[in-house]
Protein backbone atom coordinates (compact mmCIF):
# COMPACT_ATOMS: atom_id res chain seq x y z
CA UNK A 1 0.00 0.00 0.00
CA UNK A 2 1.14 3.55 -0.57
CA UNK A 3 1.58 6.04 2.30
CA UNK A 4 3.31 9.39 2.70
CA UNK A 5 5.96 10.36 5.23
CA UNK A 6 6.48 14.08 5.83
CA UNK A 7 8.87 16.24 7.83
CA UNK A 8 9.48 19.96 7.76
CA UNK A 9 12.21 22.28 8.96
CA UNK A 10 12.27 26.08 8.57
CA UNK A 11 14.15 25.92 5.26
CA UNK A 12 13.34 22.44 4.01
CA UNK A 13 10.27 20.27 3.65
CA UNK A 14 10.16 16.68 2.51
CA UNK A 15 7.20 14.54 1.48
CA UNK A 16 7.98 10.99 0.46
CA UNK A 17 5.41 8.66 -1.05
CA UNK A 18 6.45 5.08 -0.37
CA UNK A 19 5.16 1.55 -0.66
CA UNK A 20 4.83 -0.44 2.57
CA UNK A 21 3.35 -3.86 3.26
CA UNK A 22 -0.29 -3.98 4.35
CA UNK A 23 -0.55 -3.65 8.12
CA UNK A 24 2.62 -1.57 8.44
CA UNK A 25 3.00 0.76 11.42
CA UNK A 26 3.95 4.42 11.51
CA UNK A 27 7.45 3.43 12.71
CA UNK A 28 7.87 0.92 9.90
CA UNK A 29 6.89 3.55 7.33
CA UNK A 30 9.29 6.09 8.82
CA UNK A 31 12.12 3.55 8.82
CA UNK A 32 11.38 2.39 5.27
CA UNK A 33 11.23 5.98 3.99
CA UNK A 34 14.90 6.66 4.77
CA UNK A 35 13.98 10.01 6.32
CA UNK A 36 15.98 9.20 9.48
CA UNK A 37 19.13 8.99 7.34
CA UNK A 38 18.39 12.34 5.70
CA UNK A 39 17.66 13.98 9.08
CA UNK A 40 19.73 12.06 11.66
CA UNK A 41 18.81 14.56 14.39
CA UNK A 42 15.17 13.37 14.37
CA UNK A 43 14.53 11.78 17.77
CA UNK A 44 11.39 9.68 17.72
CA UNK A 45 11.64 9.21 21.48
CA UNK A 46 11.01 12.92 22.09
CA UNK A 47 9.32 14.06 18.86
CA UNK A 48 5.66 13.37 18.28
CA UNK A 49 4.23 11.60 15.24
CA UNK A 50 0.79 11.93 13.69
CA UNK A 51 -1.38 10.82 10.81
CA UNK A 52 -3.30 13.61 9.09
CA UNK A 53 -2.78 15.95 12.07
CA UNK A 54 -3.88 13.45 14.73
CA UNK A 55 -1.23 12.25 17.18
CA UNK A 56 -0.55 8.50 17.00
CA UNK A 57 1.87 6.09 18.64
CA UNK A 58 4.69 4.65 16.58
CA UNK A 59 2.99 1.24 16.60
CA UNK A 60 -0.23 2.63 15.05
CA UNK A 61 -1.33 0.59 12.03
CA UNK A 62 -1.57 2.52 8.78
CA UNK A 63 -4.19 2.48 6.05
CA UNK A 64 -3.57 3.06 2.33
CA UNK A 65 -3.07 6.75 1.62
CA UNK A 66 -2.20 7.74 5.20
CA UNK A 67 0.25 10.61 5.69
CA UNK A 68 2.69 10.03 8.56
CA UNK A 69 3.87 13.35 9.97
CA UNK A 70 6.95 13.82 12.16
CA UNK A 71 6.53 16.94 14.30
CA UNK A 72 9.25 19.30 15.51
CA UNK A 73 9.08 21.03 18.87
CA UNK A 74 7.71 24.55 19.03
CA UNK A 75 10.61 27.02 19.13
CA UNK A 76 8.67 30.10 20.28
CA UNK A 77 5.40 30.33 22.18
CA UNK A 78 3.03 32.29 19.90
CA UNK A 79 1.36 33.78 22.98
CA UNK A 80 4.64 35.46 24.00
CA UNK A 81 5.63 36.81 20.58
CA UNK A 82 4.42 40.38 20.22
CA UNK A 83 2.45 41.44 17.17
CA UNK A 84 5.22 43.94 16.34
CA UNK A 85 7.82 41.15 16.21
CA UNK A 86 5.62 39.22 13.78
CA UNK A 87 5.13 42.31 11.59
CA UNK A 88 8.90 42.94 11.52
CA UNK A 89 9.43 39.40 10.23
CA UNK A 90 7.05 40.08 7.33
CA UNK A 91 8.99 43.16 6.20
Amino acid sequence: MQVGVVYSEPNQQIWLNIEVPDGSTAMEAIARSGILKQFPHIDLVSQKVGVFGRLVKLDAALKPGDRVEIYRGIIADPATVSRKDMEDDDA
